[in-house]
């Protein structure tokens, strides 16, 4: 049965692209060098300030511009896949795009998603400044025989979008990975690790957070199998964990609880 091996590595970004894709840099190679497959990091890894305001919209790029290159130069160097946070350019004036692209050891774009659910909630409000994704984006990617689902941050929060990540009859995906900016707060760590507990254990999937850390972020990177075990945590501090997908765990755990063909409900977007 194929698997793969994930690094998650959590940091915290910084209000400069240049300095933020060295990190990956560093990080890609040390995952490398580890056996990894596939380098996983956080929510706005190009480009992050406490506040979000039009600094952002000035540091976003195009998927063409030297951010992105710069990964997939990353990846042709070190034979690694990558999924990683970016500020893109929009459409609309004074806003920028939320997304993720995933990167494949040949430097080729595999996939990219764009955050739907903005963060309007606990005193944030993502929604002035970015432009949500469309809402029948399905991000599901090959790598080495393991279908890779994304999602980001805030999405964690809405069930259905997990589920039709896994469900077999949409995205089919292996592993979920989702970077993530998990601002601190009372409870936080719990709503982190709880839900994304859940959304492994309801979907048989393997799962994979990875948040930044402090000075805004908890941390708290984690790997959840599909019976809702971590198989490997972080703390808050900056580092790189990792951890081995093995699809024939989630055979067998779908043969003991098949959750996902007994459902009696489909997902569809809500436009």
């Amino acid at each position: 049965m194929p698997t793969l091996t994930v690094a998650a590595a959590q940091f915290a970004p910084v209000d400069d692209a240049a300095a933020n894709l060295e990190t990956v840099r560093v990080a890609a190679r040390d995952a490398a060098v580890r056996g990894a497959d596939l380098l996983v990091t956080p929510e706005y890894t190009s480009y992050f300030a406490a506040d979000l305001d039009e600094r952002f919209v000035a540091a976003a790029e195009p998927l063409e511009g030297p951010f992105v290159s710069g990964l997939r130069e990353i990846a042709r160097t070190d034979a690694i896949a990558l999924v990683v946070g970016v500020a893109e350019t929009a459409d609309s004036s004074g806003r920028f795009r939320n997304t993720l692209v995933a990167v494949l050891p040949d430097g080729s774009l595999a996939a990219t998603y764009r955050k739907v659910h903005l963060y309007d909630a606990f005193g944030s409000k993502e929604s002035d400044r970015i432009e949500s994704g469309e809402v029948d984006q399905l991000p599901v990617f090959d790598l080495r025989g393991v279908r890779v689902g994304l999602e980001t941050c805030y999405d964690l929060r809405f069930p259905e979008v997990t589920r039709r990540l896994a469900a077999p009859e949409s995205g089919a995906a292996d592993v979920v990975v989702l970077p993530a900016e998990w601002v601190r707060g009372p409870g936080k760590e719990h709503h982190w690790r709880t839900l994304l507990t859940a959304r492994a254990i309801e979907n048989t999937v393997w799962v994979v957070g990875v948040g930044q850390t402090g000075p805004v972020g908890i941390g708290g990177s984690v790997v959840v199998d599909p019976s809702g075990v971590a198989v490997a945590a972080a703390g808050a501090a900056p580092g790189t964990l990792l951890a081995t997908i093995d699809t024939a765990t989630t055979d067998a755990v779908r043969a003991v609880n098949p959750s996902l063909s007994l459902r009696r409900f489909d997902v569809h977007p809500r436009t």
